[in-house]
């Protein structure tokens, strides 16, 4: 077992979440279902409790602890894309279904939690040596929901 890791919280739909994640990127797959041999405030004895899972070659556990908690964005998932291709991709595939796109490369998927879908052009953009290039960049990215790479370079070469 890996030594520290995050447990996200869910109403009883931690498997659903954890075979849905493992779909959106490499090295990712549902390791272990844990089921309770006894009832729980969460439920009765064989549910679902806990799903262990890998996404990107880090380790989780998905937790089915009842209604009492829900996801906020004071927490949140970054992916760094390496291509507006995977921008779209991952986009996509956590708005269906009853994701929520936000503002500045923000989602919220169906099952309440927050995701950063950015790409690594960004981080070059802001990070460029000429400070109007990199402000360009930034108040182009502070105008959009999903984050187009071309967008962000026209705005930033703009003059």
């Amino acid at each position: 077992m890996t030594k520290l890791f995050p447990c996200l919280w869910f109403d009883g739909n931690a498997e659903e979440a954890a075979d849905f994640y493992v779909t959106l990127l490499p090295d990712s797959h549902v390791d272990k279902v844990w089921r309770t041999p006894a009832e729980t405030p969460a439920g009765p004895a064989g549910m679902v409790l806990t799903v262990d899972f890998t996404l990107a070659g880090q380790h989780y556990q998905g937790l089915n602890g009842g209604p009492d908690f829900k996801f906020n964005e004071a927490v949140s998932f970054v992916i760094g894309c390496d291509d507006q291709a995977e921008v779209d991709r991952l986009w996509d595939a956590l708005t269906a279904n009853g994701g929520e796109p936000g503002p500045c490369g923000w989602v919220k998927d169906r099952f309440g939690l927050s995701w950063q879908i950015v790409p690594r052009r960004l981080d070059e953009l802001l990070d460029d040596p000429d400070p109007e290039r990199a402000r360009r960049a930034m108040e182009s990215m502070l105008k959009m929901g999903k984050l187009e790479v071309a967008e962000l370079e026209r705005a930033a070469d703009a003059a």
